[in-house]
């Protein structure tokens, strides 16, 4: 038996008095719910009214916090629906995406002498401004430097940068950025002109070495070489532009960059007469590059993200320009993805049809590709970016 010890009588007088204290005030509670519930009523129009037209956050986690009667706990339907006034809804009122990307990367982003823009990049700028839009030319495009990108997309600057930026942990955490689906999966590597006979990373010691400044590049650098015990100049420049020219005239031994874009380089710069050049075949990091949006706004995240997965689903399907629009087919998942599906709604804010939209407009993946990567040298066939089915990377979640 537990000794739970005397209770004096004065407690249990006191108790007895704030008992019936209690069942007074809940009596009387129970008559004022009326008038307690139009001064909440009138208190939350007024913080409404209050609030930024700009303002996206989710106005369901205050209701939340309200103590539920029986009643609305039994009868209570959750409805999750997105929420009005974000990125999605600037954009598209605007009636265009501000995209910001690279313009000096062959392959990747580049303008052309009329201004033109093009790469793979690009063209996944022009497939979010499909779906989000239905028209892929309605893209203003921002050429940004890697020391500046971070900064236009905190400030608003820029409504999505896809401009072969790196996801790690630290971009995640600190520079306000919301990685989404990764576009291209790439390594960092090193290149050399080929009448040096270099050809490790140890043949690089006491060497002058190109890097540009602001990236994942020229940490990898410093943390190799350092825990190799390699010696090395770092020449740092802002973009390629001004490193580019230095590298030729030998004002550097090497280039470190994406494999991607020493690639790129290396057909440019021996395409137009350059000396051979020869990119190592040790890969010292890994660059998984892909669209970044800020932090903040789940909608315009989810927007941007099924946009561009819907290029990989499409390819999946075996859908391409050629033949989405004209979908006949009775698979219910391929009906789905074409908006042809009844009901239907992911309640992404997108347009039914907004993938037939994407791949009409601009292709799926592999023509996406095909078009932009394969001509600076970079096979996409048993690459890390083939499709899952034939051993690669490519991957998205599916559409239903």
């Amino acid at each position: 038996m537990i000794n739970r010890g005397n209770i004096p009588m004065w407690k249990r007088t006191a108790a007895a008095a704030m008992a019936l204290g209690l069942v007074a005030a809940a009596c009387s509670d129970s008559s004022d719910d009326d008038d307690a519930d139009s001064v909440a009523s009138e208190s939350a129009d007024e913080e409404e009214a209050d609030e930024p037209a700009d303002e996206t956050a989710d106005d369901a986690g205050d209701d939340a916090a309200e103590p539920a009667s029986d009643d609305e706990e039994e009868d209570e339907v959750v409805e999750v629906t997105q929420s009005e006034g974000g990125r999605l809804a600037a954009v598209q009122e605007r009636g265009s995406l501000i995209c910001g990307g690279n313009d000096t990367l062959p392959g990747f982003g580049i303008v052309d002498d009329a201004g033109e823009f093009s790469g793979f990049d690009v063209d996944y700028c022009r497939a979010v401004a499909a779906a989000v839009l239905g028209d892929a030319t309605a893209v203003e495009f921002v050429p940004l430097t890697a020391e500046a990108r971070f900064t236009a997309l905190q400030s608003g600057e820029i409504d999505v940068l896809i401009r072969n930026t790196t996801w790690t942990a630290t971009r995640d955490g600190v520079e306000g950025a919301n990685f989404l689906f990764t576009t291209f999966y790439d390594g960092q590597g090193m290149m050399v002109p080929a009448e040096t006979g270099f050809t490790t990373l140890e043949d690089l010691a006491d060497a002058s070495i190109c890097v540009l400044s602001g990236t994942t590049t020229e940490l990898n650098l410093t943390s190799v070489f350092n825990a190799r015990n390699i010696p090395f100049t770092p020449v740092v420049f802002e973009d390629n532009t001004q490193l580019r020219p230095a590298y030729e005239e030998g004002q550097c031994e090497a280039w470190t960059s994406d494999a991607s874009q020493l690639a790129a380089f290396k057909a440019t710069i021996e395409g137009e007469g350059g000396a051979e050049q020869f990119i190592m075949a040790e890969v010292i990091s890994k660059e998984p590059l892909g669209p970044v949006v800020a932090d903040g706004d789940t909608e315009w995240a989810q927007a941007v993200n099924w946009a561009v997965m819907s290029t990989v689903q499409a390819w999946e399907f075996g859908l391409d320009s050629s033949n989405i629009g004209s979908y006949a087919g009775d698979d219910p998942n391929v009906q789905r993805f074409v908006g042809q599906s009844d009901g239907f709604d992911p309640g992404l804010g997108l347009p039914a049809d907004f993938a037939v939209q994407v791949v009409e407009q601009v292709g799926n993946y592999e023509e996406i590709y095909n078009e932009h990567i394969v001509p600076i040298g970079l096979s996409l066939e048993g690459s890390p970016n083939d499709l899952w089915t034939n051993g690669g990377l490519m991957y998205v979640p599916p559409f239903r």
